[in-house]
């Protein structure tokens, strides 16, 4: 009896069941977490290249208005040839509360150096995927002067045409201020780009809104 018991004993430290029980849930949470790495790089990369896209759009614009490229402003109009980045759109301005101010500082200096810097840093920065935060938000506000200027919500002209708006809230403007923030809220800049090592400055680290 005492060697059945035994053998009892030392079968039931053999059991394979607990090995299974305790083992299963391990490989099935590892085979969840290589799964899962994939699929983040994946995502970070879509997020660069749309980073890449973006800012392509932001330096295109400066260049086109600085040095007349011939698509939106001609060689004659161009930034360095004395013509204003700014002129042209804001007098054109014809529907909106801010209509009448938008005709107050269309061609001024302070306008048109505003303006072409915005692009060109707001560039700048998608591109090299550094300063993020701080281009989303200098963005979303040239973005939302834009929308004000173009002001989707009327569906008519101060002089009675139609103002061909498609949708009363949401356009392009709108839609290009979400990809900026969507980039700056995901660390776009650390693939690809700058991203972790602006991060990792000094000056960066004590105000982290310029990361």
């Amino acid at each position: 009896m005492a060697v059945h018991g035994h053998t009892h004993g030392h079968r039931g430290f053999r059991l394979p069941v607990r090995r299974t029980t305790q083992t299963a849930p391990a490989s099935g949470e590892t085979a969840a977490a290589t799964a899962v790495v994939p699929a983040a790089s994946a995502a970070a990369r879509v997020l660069a290249g749309v980073r890449f896209a973006a800012g392509f759009v932001f330096l295109w614009a400066f260049a086109d208005k600085a040095f007349g490229l011939g698509y939106a402003t001609p060689a004659e109009r161009a930034w360095t040839e004395g013509g204003s980045p700014t002129k042209g759109f804001l007098s054109g301005v014809a529907v909106g509360p801010l209509e009448s101010f938008f005709h107050g500082i269309a061609g001024a200096a302070w306008a048109d150096w505003l303006f072409m810097l915005g692009l060109l840093g707001i560039g700048l920065a998608l591109t090299a995927g550094v300063a993020l935060r701080l281009a989303a938000a200098a963005g979303t506000v040239m973005m939302a002067l834009m929308w004000a200027a173009e002001w989707p919500p009327a569906r008519h002209l101060s002089d009675g045409s139609p103002s061909m708006s498609t949708n009363p809230v949401v356009d392009y403007h709108v839609m290009y201020a979400a990809v900026l923030i969507a980039l700056a809220v995901a660390a776009a800049g650390d693939t690809w780009g700058l991203g972790r090592w602006w991060a990792r400055l000094p000056l960066v680290r004590s105000l982290p809104w310029l990361r």
